[in-house]
């Protein structure tokens, strides 16, 4: 892709702005989705969020300072979508966002897109028992290979914290899958 502040230019110039939106979905709308399936867990759900990050993301494109990279700022977007439709979908149900992750995870094996086997399964129910941000540290080092420099960009938190929290993350799975 060419340089970022000149792709930039063009997202926002509404001359070029639909070409150049449709690069960026092109080139971002896989590793998002990614990212957002590992927080919702669910493929139909994982859609709808990701549409919302696009919408918000071609909205507030005019408010992009530059301050971080457009992948970083896109997945803190995409990061918040999740988290938010999380919440939200669980205080429908009248039940805690711990509740219905656990719940999401029971209907991982039902799900066709899932193509785990049964340790995959136990990871996932390992992964749900975590506090949000080590569970959200663990998804995007562990499977999305985000280096903590851009997680640190994207989170808003601390190199050093978010070693801390895979840390303790990679304890805690490792302590379940030993004993489960």
């Amino acid at each position: 892709m060419q340089e970022e502040k000149d792709f930039i230019l063009e997202l926002l110039n509404p001359k070029t702005q639909d070409k150049a939106f449709g690069e960026l979905v092109h080139n971002y709308q896989k590793p998002l989705y990614n990212h957002i399936r590992n927080i919702v867990l669910n493929h139909d759900d994982a859609h709808d969020v990701l549409q919302n990050t696009f919408i918000k993301v071609f909205k507030h494109l005019k408010d992009f300072k530059g301050e971080s990279k457009l992948f970083s700022w896109m997945y803190r977007i995409a990061t918040n979508e999740a988290i938010t439709f999380i919440n939200q979908k669980a205080k429908k149900s009248q039940t805690t966002s711990e509740a219905l992750q656990t719940k999401l995870v029971d209907n991982l094996k039902a799900d066709v897109y899932f193509d785990g086997d049964e340790i995959q399964l136990k990871l996932q129910k390992a992964i749900v028992l975590l506090p949000e941000k080590q569970q959200l540290v663990f998804k995007m080092k562990y499977f999305e290979e985000i280096k903590y420099e851009e997680m640190s960009e994207i989170l808003g938190t601390s190199v050093g914290a978010l070693k801390a929290s895979y840390h303790h993350a990679v304890k805690k799975i490792e302590d379940y899958m030993n004993n489960n």
